[in-house]
């Protein structure tokens, strides 16, 4: 009884595995037919885990000799990454079965990834951290190059496994190196050898390794090559999928690596965040300025905010942890809702990706088009709009720390990037028309009125968020 009872905090992550193993029994015997019928299981699963996930006690609870963690902080970026894996599901059933898609392995795929993220923020040893992130990561290959028909899809697939596969061996090896130099692989032991020998060569190298293999799954520069190809090769709904919440779990997985393990040498891993921090947000403003394909547009204004999330991050402190679980959950909410306007750009039986294709869209569909505007000035960090707070956090959290450069040099780089989402508006509002696309369907109607509510509300009660993400850097520290 008692061995079944330390099992209970990790009920959300059973009832997943349970859950996909019969959805895909149930797809192999039923085939193609049950594939709709599958998708919406998953994301009733996926529901489940979650209220399974906000019933259970925020206690600190270690299990598997230490490897894995239930805390307030995972508890949180788990709800972050159950909503951005049913979302992402939910806009895609539609735009699957339009373009003939809709098979059975897609949301089980889904499903187990998404158990990969949960191991993920979970991890607290570098075993169940590497375990994680490859479980995801297999999965991930293989919707990468869901349209198995299509060059460009099975171009990213390819492109994404070959540079995975580079950026895995990187980790594996940084974490062998800091075994080899500390004793350990548990994140609070490696901790405390750091706390009372210091650092030396040999452990930096490894730090410098490790740091390089999640930076690839976070795509931070200079390790974001993939991004915009896989971003424009892969299906939209994969697209989305990849832009949502496998980052938020990567990003939180890398702020439990570096402020769990690794606390005692901040000054070292804050230099190589803060270079890595600086680069993405330059490369992400800038790159984007060019591009005409709005799925490679989205690519680099990812690497732009992951930039972002890093500031709070290098700031190595609570409220930096406060601000990056704030980041993380306006992201969330922002980049799927532009995700649902970009599903909604068919005409016929095709998909249009330009953003030229954009042009008049206030004349053809003005409610779309003012939520799609409004969703562009909050990932500009437009006041009041809900990005603009994300970004506030995390650079009050680099000023409070003294990074004054890296807040300035963050604010100059918002106002560059300002350039590209504006520059759609200007296409959406003040260009002669084009042709109106089919009618949104009714899911991402419903997505692209919540994201457009909690962005332009989010100033008035930001309270619940901020609270939440409070209780959960506490966890951090």
């Amino acid at each position: 009884m008692t061995v079944v009872m330390g099992y209970i905090p990790i009920i959300p992550e059973i009832l997943m595995v349970v859950g996909a193993l019969v959805l895909l029994l149930i797809g192999s015997f039923q085939g193609e037919k049950s594939s709709e019928t599958i998708c919406w299981l998953s994301i009733l699963l996926m529901a489940g885990s979650a209220i399974l996930i906000v019933s259970h006690t925020a206690e600190k609870q270690l299990l598997f000799e230490n490897a894995f963690i239930v805390d307030s902080y995972s508890q949180l970026i788990k709800l972050f990454i159950l909503a951005g894996s049913a979302i992402t599901l939910f806009m895609s059933i539609d735009y699957l079965k339009e373009e003939r898609l809709l098979k059975f392995e897609f949301p089980v795929l889904v499903l187990f990834a998404t158990i990969g993220m949960m191991m993920m923020v979970s991890a607290n040893d570098l075993i169940s951290l590497y375990l994680g992130i490859e479980m995801q990561s297999l999965s991930l290959y293989v919707v990468a190059a869901l349209r198995s028909d299509s060059v460009k899809s099975s171009e990213a697939g390819l492109k994404y496994f070959v540079l995975g596969a580079l950026s895995s061996g990187l980790l594996l090896y940084g974490a062998s190196l800091i075994y080899g130099f500390t004793g350990s692989t548990t994140f609070p032991q490696i901790a405390a050898v750091l706390q009372d020998t210091g650092t030396n060569i040999g452990f930096i190298f490894g730090l410098v390794f490790v740091v390089a293999g999640l930076a690839f799954k976070v795509s931070a520069v200079p390790f974001h090559m993939w991004t915009p190809d896989v971003y424009e090769g892969a299906p939209t709904p994969v697209t989305a999928f990849f832009a949502a919440a496998p980052k938020v779990a990567a990003m939180a997985l890398f702020v439990r690596v570096t402020l769990g393990a690794f606390p005692a040498i901040t000054s070292d891993w804050q230099q190589i965040i803060i270079f890595i921090s600086i680069a993405s947000m330059a490369l992400g403003a800038f790159a984007a300025i060019g591009q005409s394909n709005i799925k490679r547009l989205m690519a680099y204004s990812s690497i732009g905010h992951m930039g972002y999330a890093l500031v709070g991050l290098a700031a190595g402190s609570e409220d930096g942890a406060r601000g990056v679980i704030i980041y993380l959950a306006i992201y969330l909410v922002m980049t799927l809702g532009t995700f649902a306007c970009i599903l909604s750009m068919r005409r016929g039986e095709s998909m249009v990706e330009d953003i030229s294709e954009l042009a008049g869209l206030s004349q053809n569909n003005l409610p779309m088009a003012f939520v799609l505007a409004m969703l562009l000035f909050s990932l500009a960090g437009i006041p009041p709009l809900a990005g603009f707070f994300a970004k506030f956090y995390v650079f009050l959290a680099a000023i409070q720390a003294g990074l004054y450069p890296l807040a300035v040099i963050g604010v100059l780089a918002s106002v560059v990037g300002a350039y590209y989402y504006l520059n759609i508006v200007k296409v959406m509002f003040m260009d002669e028309p084009a042709d109106k696309f089919e009618p949104m369907p009714p899911p991402l109607k419903l997505v692209l009125g919540v994201s457009g509510i909690f962005v332009i509300l989010f100033a008035i009660g930001p309270a619940p968020l901020v609270n939440a993400a409070e209780i959960a850097a506490k966890a951090l520290f």
